[in-house]
């Protein structure tokens, strides 16, 4: 059985950049098996199903080479992108059922895609010297105005904020380490930024989920939703930019992404959550099953 897969780089800034994502359109037929078997032979971080839905104007289902997700926004990216590029949808907003929950998309004009995610969920404060000893680094390195917390728009991410992107780029993290410390607070990993860039956005990340067989990610929809609600929260965006807010990730995996993040506030409360950003380098290939 041949099973036809698009794949292409989701949140590109260039040609080079990006994170790979598989897409399987009309997936109804494929069992649960078949589908984890197809994430695993591409071995991409996740691939999107995309089915039918009777709640909603399609379901998406979530796999990486080991297990199901509830929702990954590179992935969901990647699939409205291909079916706008392929002229099967029309620019607009539409809804994902996922299991995250049902999801607004907004498709524009130049094939980029936004996605609604869920409002934020604010938990536990990590101590940083245990989240240090992982990274290889001194908890004297993490900004002391800002806490390591766990923030949720639809996937549970550890925040860690460090003093500088140099320090960010250069740090060697222990992946059983974090692995153990993921388990420990049921998180999908860690999402360690610096407040510097190099093209002006407003904080430089580095992803990583060893616990999902992902030691680094070089772009990530939920952790930078998250992130963007964390940083209006503390006040690290400045008033008026809350629907503008930028992310570069991957540059030191030399995948160079960008992550748009725009917020809906009334009253200093946050109401709506969008991720989005586009695409590149669509491919259509085949997996034998």
């Amino acid at each position: 059985m041949k099973v036809n897969v698009y794949q292409l780089n989701s949140f590109a800034k260039t040609n080079e950049g990006g994170n790979p994502a598989g897409v399987v359109l009309d997936a109804d037929s494929l069992s649960e098996t078949q589908m984890g078997k197809i994430a695993a032979i591409l071995g991409f971080s996740e691939t999107a199903f995309v089915m039918q839905s009777g709640i909603a104007d399609f379901r998406v289902r979530f796999f990486t080479p080991k297990e199901e997700v509830d929702l990954c926004g590179h992935a969901t990216i990647a699939a409205f992108y291909t079916m706008s590029y392929l002229g099967l949808l029309k620019p607009g907003k539409y809804k994902q059922e996922t299991k995250a929950g049902i999801l607004g998309i907004e498709i524009n004009e130049d094939h980029s895609v936004m996605m609604n995610q869920s409002a934020p969920v604010f938990s536990e404060i990590v101590k940083k010297d245990e989240l240090a000893d992982s990274l290889n680094i001194d908890a004297s390195h993490m900004l002391e105005d800002l806490p390591a917390q766990i923030v949720s728009t639809g996937l549970r991410d550890i925040l860690i904020p460090v003093k500088s992107m140099e320090l960010l780029n250069a740090m060697k993290p222990d992946m059983k380490k974090i692995k153990l410390i993921s388990q420990k607070y049921g998180v999908v990993g860690y999402h360690v930024f610096a407040l510097e860039s190099l093209y002006g956005a407003n904080a430089s990340c580095r992803n990583f989920a060893p616990l999902y067989e992902i030691p680094e990610e070089s772009a990530t929809g939920t952790s930078n939703g998250a992130l963007g609600c964390y940083l209006y929260h503390y006040g690290k965006i400045n008033a008026g930019q809350e629907s503008n807010i930028v992310f570069e990730q991957g540059y030191s995996m030399k995948r160079p992404s960008e992550i748009q993040v725009s917020l809906t506030v009334m009253e200093n409360e946050i109401h709506e959550v969008r991720v989005g950003g586009n695409a590149r380098n669509l491919i259509l290939s085949e997996v034998e099953l």
